[in-house]
């Protein structure tokens, strides 16, 4: 069970979110099928904007719970997104009244970068979708091990 859960973990659907302070990647999921997959992409930059385009997602996808890429360096100390990430998760927590994880985000980007060009989409038509599929490695990784997140 995660770190700091009281109870049995959220089941249903799960938001999943690679934070950034120029875009935020959103993935989708549910806990039945343990299965994410890329939403969208927020290239929002203003706070405002990003949490009433988050706030619609949550109002049409009824999630369970949120999860959120924490980043940090390859040895494991913090990044320099990594308060940055920590403040979001706690705005969404704040702002959204639902459980709000935090999954270690290494090599998230490494690896959605891989899994698009193994669909064939390489270099600048990445950019576009990069951080959606990022997401969806978070929101993977928690399905796969939901030891491994802890709760904002």
């Amino acid at each position: 069970m995660p770190e700091g859960m009281a109870s049995a973990p959220p089941s249903g659907n799960f938001l999943g979110f690679d934070f950034g302070t120029k875009r935020i990647g959103v993935a989708m999921g549910n806990s039945l099928l343990c299965q994410a997959r890329p939403l969208l992409t927020i290239n929002e930059e203003k706070t405002d904007p990003r949490f009433a385009r988050i706030a619609a997602l949550l109002q049409e996808w009824q999630p369970a719970a949120l999860v959120v890429g924490l980043p940090c360096h390859d040895d494991g100390t913090p990044h320099e997104l990594t308060a940055l990430c920590r403040r979001f998760a706690n705005r969404l927590k704040g702002r959204f009244k639902l459980p709000v994880i935090l999954v270690d985000e290494r090599y998230t980007s490494l690896a959605a970068g891989e899994q698009l060009n193994r669909a064939g989409i390489y270099g600048l038509k990445q950019k576009a979708v990069i951080d959606q599929y990022a997401a969806q490695q978070i929101l993977q990784a928690y399905f796969d091990e939901p030891s491994a997140g802890q709760m904002a």
